[in-house]
C-alpha cells in the first residue's frame, strides 16, 4: 500500500466564544470592541495551526501588526450566546496580508458579523516591514485559493465643523498588549468612549437616550492604524457627525499623540438608530438632531 501523502493545513479555523457578562455594554449587547478581541484570538489561533504560533515568531524574528479593521454587525450578541469565529487568509501582498472573519450564532448559524483585517508583518527587531516569505505562504495558502478582491481604499472623511469635539486620556497600563503598545481592539474602547461623551456634552447622557427608548448602536466600522500608542502616550480623540439619514449617521474619529500631534487612527463608523424595545431601526429624535447641530456637517 502506498504511503498517505501528508495533510495539508486547513484554509479555515473556526473558533466559539461564550459571551462573558463583562463583554457587554449597557444595552446589554457585547461591546462592539470585544468582537474584534474574538477576531484576533481565532486569529492567532489560526497562525498557530498551520505552524507558526507565538514561539515560531520570536525565533524567525517576526511579528504581525493590524493595520485596517473593516467589520458590519449583522445582529447583537447577548450573555449567554456562543459565538462562532470562521477565519482565512484571503491574500499575500509582500509585506501585507488580508484576514476574513465570519461570525455566526451557535446552534442556528445565524450571521452576527463579516469582517476583514490587513495584517502587516515586521522585523521584530527594527519594527519595518518584512518580505512575506514563500515558506510563510505556502503555510497558510491552500490550492485553488483565488487571490483576493480589490482593497477599497480608506474614505475621506468630510472637513469638520466648528464643534469638532475633543477629548483627552493617557494610555494605561490595561491598554497595553504583550507588543509593548495600546492593542488594536483598545483604539475602538477609547472612540466608543469619545462616542458616549460628545452625547453627554450635547444633553443626551445614557440615561436620558435610554429613557426615550432609543438606542445608538454601530453598523460597520472601519478603523485605519498609522502608529502605535504607547505607555503613557496622552492621546487627543476627536469627533464629528456627517451624511445624516432618516435613522444612520457616519461618525468620524482621529485618535492622535497630544504632545506632537501626530495621527495613531482615524475611523468612520456608520451608527443606527434603534429602539430598544423592538430592535429595529427607527427615526432620529427631532430634539436630538437639534442638540447636535454644532457637531455635524451640514
Amino acid at each position: 500500500m502506498a504511503p498517505l501523502a501528508p495533510a495539508l493545513p486547513t484554509p479555515f479555523l473556526e473558533r466559539a466564544f461564550r459571551v462573558r457578562h463583562y463583554e457587554c455594554d449597557a444595552y446589554g449587547h457585547v461591546n462592539h470592541a470585544n468582537y474584534l478581541r474574538y477576531m484576533q484570538e481565532a486569529a492567532f489561533d489560526a497562525s498557530a495551526a498551520v505552524g507558526y504560533d507565538v514561539a515560531r515568531y520570536a525565533e524567525i524574528g517576526r511579528q504581525w501588526l493590524v493595520r485596517e479593521t473593516d467589520i458590519t454587525y449583522l445582529r447583537p450578541l447577548v450573555y449567554g450566546d456562543t459565538v462562532i469565529v470562521k477565519t482565512w487568509v484571503d491574500d499575500f501582498r509582500r509585506v501585507r496580508s488580508r484576514r476574513m472573519y465570519e461570525l455566526r450564532l451557535a446552534g442556528n448559524d445565524e450571521p452576527v458579523a463579516s469582517a476583514s483585517s490587513e495584517w502587516v508583518l515586521l522585523d521584530s527587531a527594527t519594527l519595518r516591514p518584512a518580505t512575506i516569505s514563500p515558506e510563510m505562504v505556502a503555510a497558510f495558502w491552500h490550492p485553488g485559493a483565488a487571490p483576493g478582491e480589490r482593497r477599497e481604499p480608506f474614505p475621506p472623511a468630510p472637513p469638520p465643523p466648528p464643534g469638532i469635539f475633543r477629548l483627552r486620556r493617557r494610555v494605561e497600563w490595561r491598554d497595553i498588549d504583550p507588543a509593548q503598545h495600546v492593542n488594536n481592539a483598545n483604539y475602538l474602547a477609547f472612540i466608543e468612549e469619545c462616542n458616549v461623551q460628545v452625547a453627554a456634552a450635547h444633553g443626551w447622557p445614557l440615561p436620558r437616550l435610554m429613557a426615550t427608548g432609543v438606542g445608538i448602536v454601530a453598523r460597520r466600522y472601519r478603523i485605519e492604524y498609522r502608529e502605535p500608542a504607547l505607555m503613557g502616550d496622552e492621546l487627543e480623540v476627536t469627533t464629528y457627525i456627517s451624511d445624516v439619514k432618516r435613522a444612520t449617521a457616519l461618525r468620524h474619529h482621529e485618535v492622535r499623540r497630544a504632545t506632537d500631534g501626530a495621527l495613531l487612527a482615524r475611523a468612520q463608523g456608520l451608527w443606527v438608530f434603534i429602539d430598544l424595545a423592538t430592535g429595529r431601526p427607527c427615526r432620529i429624535p427631532t430634539a436630538f438632531l437639534d442638540d447636535f447641530r454644532p457637531n455635524m456637517v451640514e
